[in-house]
């Protein structure tokens, strides 16, 4: 996302802390994982996406926003074909987004716990001792490792509609062949 980006560390932040706790709670005696629930984890990917939307349409007005939508600019006969190609291909992309959000979190943590169930029930005396623990530091990867992947793919989508701020002055300079002059 760039420096500029740091602007968007409270959101981003509030995903990555709000689902890394959601996570590990799970692993609590009587507590399930809230991200275990399809509810939850679709909702994050709502907000996602409503958030990296409104990113983009801020900084670059709707049309603009749409229009990256369309691909790079292409010489006029090949835009003609492709460019409505690209266009649908990037709408269905992004209408999609917030579902493989949602799925990706919560297949992950709900087989997780899943697994953990399924595994200590097997032999009850035996893998009700030592293999939790093993299954435990399992557990706590995924955790980490799906917060971890949620929050990167948010901050790639609002990185994808995000800009940095440009300096008009020193492009105006440039452009008459004058360097740009360095403000202190």
């Amino acid at each position: 996302v760039g420096e500029h980006g740091y602007r968007h560390f409270p959101v981003v932040a509030t995903f990555a802390i709000l689902i890394l706790v959601s996570n590990l709670m799970g692993h609590f005696p009587l507590f399930m994982a809230p991200t275990a629930s399809v509810n939850v984890t679709y909702a994050l990917g709502v907000s996602a996406f409503v958030y990296y939307n409104y990113v983009g349409i801020a900084e670059n007005g709707f049309a603009r926003h749409i229009g990256h939508l369309a691909g790079p600019r292409l010489p006029f006969l090949m835009a003609l074909f492709i460019t409505p190609l690209i266009f649908m291909i990037e709408i269905i992309s992004n209408m999609i987004r917030p579902f493989t959000l949602g799925v990706r979190l919560f297949a992950n943590l709900f087989s997780e716990e899943q697994v953990f169930v399924q595994i200590t029930n097997m032999a009850p005396p035996f893998t009700q001792f030592l293999v939790p623990l093993v299954l435990t530091g399992f557990g706590f990867f995924v955790a980490f490792v799906q917060a971890f992947v949620f929050t990167l793919l948010s901050l790639i989508y609002i990185g994808e509609v995000s800009h940095a701020p440009h300096d008009h002055d020193d492009h105006a300079h440039e452009e008459h062949g004058e360097p740009a002059v360095a403000h202190a």
